[in-house]
């Protein structure tokens, strides 16, 4: 095997490890927006309910 061979497959190897860790880190900034996304949805659900109730109490 020649020299240059063992680098190619020595670059292919650390090129394959540095891609799987930005993917991993790329998903998860995903998976943390959609996350705060759903949150935010939920919170604003809450709210208008929240604020529905306690405005037909003060009516009463």
């Amino acid at each position: 095997m020649r020299k240059s061979t063992l680098w190619t497959i020595l670059g292919v190897v650390v090129a394959v490890i540095i891609a799987w860790v930005l993917v991993n880190i790329l998903f998860s900034i995903i998976a943390f927006a959609f996350r705060l996304l759903a949150v935010a949805v939920v919170a604003l659900v809450v709210f208008l309910v929240l604020r529905a109730v306690f405005a037909r109490r003060e009516v009463d």
